[in-house]
């Protein structure tokens, strides 16, 4: 159990990347729409090695970058290059607000994890508020089965890969700079893409287009830099709801970008997404005031020596 502070930080830090990924995302689908997925997947991820190496040298860093093989950063670094081919596979033939309310089912699958291995056991109520974001994310995107194809079932993996990404993270040893973890990890990316490109046929893009992968290549390591600060030294079962937040997002930008209004169904949707949340630290601010007052009371009923 972790403190009401450090899971706070989690939760901001958690909402601060879903808001940068989703403008990645947007920047990625622009140009998934004239490039393969490999060259995306590849460009976005030399000009993430290069932000991540920028920001190892700003921070006086750049001596520990042999950390980066590190078995946990290395393990980690393989799962996020699956998690980014899977999804921009996906992102070429889904909407953006389908493939990512596809996406918000790696937070169930965390909570799962950690319960049934009884890393972080929950209450019911918090069982509860998972799964009432989680059905707001279906009220915003409402999924039928003529949707579900296999675009959808590779983005059913990309989530799948994202939670064991995430409970990996929380095992990497805190003396390993946040830095260094984003270099291998936008190194594994940019190799995954550069085998793709072998099978693929390289599209020449515009001046714009590259722009818009630079854009995205910062994005998604800032993004990265959030999630990892997310998911160090708190309880993972509480963070991971907030990841729904991106649901809000992505309905921005579809409205934005898209010119996609949401209905009242989706705003109903995002109004549970944020109550679930907004519960989820209701609850672990009765449990972080509770805990003191167990221990004081278990230390007065010691018998005296």
């Amino acid at each position: 159990m972790h403190s009401f502070a450090q899971n706070r930080r989690g939760i901001l830090s958690m909402m601060a990347a879903m808001a940068i990924f989703t403008t990645s995302d947007t920047m990625m689908k622009i140009v998934r729409e004239a490039a393969p997925p490999g060259e995306v997947v590849f460009i976005r991820g030399a000009f993430a090695i290069l932000f991540s190496l920028v920001l190892l040298f700003g921070l006086g860093q750049i001596r520990r970058l042999p950390d980066t093989l590190s078995g946990w950063v290395a393990l980690r670094a393989g799962l996020e290059a699956v998690v980014a081919i899977c999804f921009v596979i996906a992102l070429g033939h889904l909407p953006l607000a389908d493939l990512t309310a596809i996406g918000q089912s790696a937070p169930i699958l965390i909570a799962v994890a950690c319960a049934v291995s009884g890393l972080e056991p929950m209450g019911w109520r918090r069982w509860l508020a998972v799964l009432v974001g989680f059905g707001g994310v279906l009220l915003v995107v409402r999924p039928t089965g003529s949707h579900f194809d296999a675009y959808s079932f590779v983005a059913l993996l990309s989530a799948f890969f994202v939670a064991g990404r995430d409970l990996v993270t929380r095992s990497i040893p805190r003396a390993i700079p946040t830095a260094a973890i984003l270099t291998a990890t936008s190194t594994a990316v940019c190799l995954s893409g550069l085998g793709m490109i072998t099978v693929e046929n390289w599209v020449h893009l515009a001046p714009v287009q590259w722009l818009y992968l630079i854009g995205a290549g910062a994005a998604v390591m800032l993004g990265q830099f959030f999630v990892i600060t997310a998911f160090r030294d708190v309880d993972v079962s509480v963070v991971s709801p907030f990841r729904y937040s991106v649901i809000i997002w992505a309905v921005l930008a579809g409205a934005i970008v898209f010119g996609e209004l949401p209905d009242a169904m989706t705003i109903t949707g995002a109004a549970l997404v944020i109550g679930s949340g907004i519960y989820t630290i209701h609850r672990e601010r009765i449990r972080a005031r509770m805990e003191p007052a167990t221990a004081s009371a278990a230390a007065n009923c010691e018998p005296a020596p």
